[in-house]
């Protein structure tokens, strides 16, 4: 009886909520940043052959490393985007999403094209570090990625206004007709460059952002991809087949981190309640799910149980919240090296759950150092 007493005891600590961290370091972070980035500040993604680099890896560190109030690390990150994705200058260009080893052996970009959702992140990061730590040049170059954006990674569908698109190539197939990434679009990043910045078309996407990724999920699970036609509406997309998996996985984190004064937090929670009470129900998020009709198909790892935490507890689904929060600790993923994209979904999902960070009302990043006087 009093083994059983003490195995309960151990269960219910567990599962009790975690209190605020405290203002010192962030071991989790410490642990990615030794073993994915390298001393000259390139995150490193060992899922292939190429070790290559994204600017998605850049953006999520420079994130990561604001969060830990690690200036050194945030600092190594953004030199090394600058000079190997954008050039020597992110002032006159978007850095390119794909960096590694080429075919012959040499070094260098692999795909020029950009990511919006990486930029988006940079110049959020940037313009949150310029606020955090009173550095008037993150500003500026914030601000300049910002125009960037709008000006090569945006366009006009009709009956939706101006859109984010992915990227800035390859992703208006057909005249009238865009390619979306629903991932692409945190409420909270595009709250936060409504507020700093006085061009209209922030608000605009937003608002169009927000009506993407409600339309997007009839059936309440989101997509990787879709496409929409100014004749049509939005149609499942073909090169995914309207699957939901590792792309689609991280709308449910945004839609979790939104402040809870956030009026778009409500409208999204309602719209993916289907995919809260599923995971309440099995237990373990799908690997994939068939976003038309909601079969789910293998059972993700735990990167997405953690990815979770943030929109089941907002959900209201204590429980489920609990459960999947237990799951990471049986599986740790954080003690693995060759899982960079579950480790990013890890660090986002424990770090809210732990209350390293939160979003504010008007998207601002609250990082709990901030409690030590900062």
């Amino acid at each position: 009886m009093k083994r059983r007493q003490l195995l309960l005891g151990a269960a219910a600590l567990a599962l009790a909520p975690a209190a605020p961290a405290a203002c010192t370091v962030w071991p989790d972070w410490e642990r990615f940043r030794d073993r994915f980035i390298d001393a000259r500040g390139r995150v490193i993604d060992p899922s292939d052959s190429a070790l290559h680099t994204t600017s998605e890896g850049q953006s999520y560190g420079l994130c990561f490393a604001l969060v830990a109030n690690d200036r050194p690390a945030f600092e190594r990150l953004l030199r090394w985007t600058e000079d190997n994705l954008a050039g020597g200058d992110l002032t006159g260009r978007l850095p390119a999403w794909r960096w590694g080893r080429k075919d012959d052996g040499g070094w260098g970009v692999l795909d020029a094209n950009a990511a919006s959702d990486a930029d988006l992140w940079i110049v959020f990061a940037l313009a949150e570090a310029a606020r955090l730590w009173a550095e008037p040049k993150y500003a500026a170059l914030a601000r300049l990625l910002g125009d960037r954006i709008l000006n090569e990674e945006t366009a006009a569908a009709p009956g939706l206004g101006q859109v984010l698109l992915p990227g800035p190539r390859g992703f208006t197939p057909q005249p009238g007709s865009v390619r979306l990434n629903p991932s692409y679009l945190p409420l909270q990043l595009l709250r936060r460059m409504a507020v700093l910045y006085p061009d209209a078309a922030w608000k605009t996407l937003y608002r169009s952002s927000l009506e993407v990724t409600v339309r997007a999920a009839p059936a309440g699970f989101a997509p990787d991809w879709i496409v929409y036609r100014a004749q049509g509406g939005f149609q499942a997309d073909a090169q995914t087949a309207g699957a939901g998996s590792y792309n689609a996985i991280r709308v449910y984190l945004w839609a979790g981190m939104l402040a809870p004064e956030e009026p778009a937090r409500a409208v999204l929670l309602r719209t993916l309640a289907p995919m809260a009470r599923a995971v309440a129900a099995s237990g373990v998020p799908p690997e994939q799910v068939q976003t038309r009709t909601g079969r789910m198909e293998g059972g993700g790892p735990a990167g997405f149980s953690a990815a979770l935490l943030p929109f089941l507890t907002a959900s209201g689904q204590a429980k489920a919240a609990q459960q999947q929060r237990l799951r990471v600790a049986a599986k740790a993923p954080l003690e693995r090296t060759d899982n960079y994209y579950e480790q990013v979904l890890t660090l986002f999902g424990l770090g809210w759950a732990e209350g390293r960070f939160r979003f504010a009302r008007d998207g601002s990043l609250q990082p709990n150092w901030k409690c030590a006087g900062r």
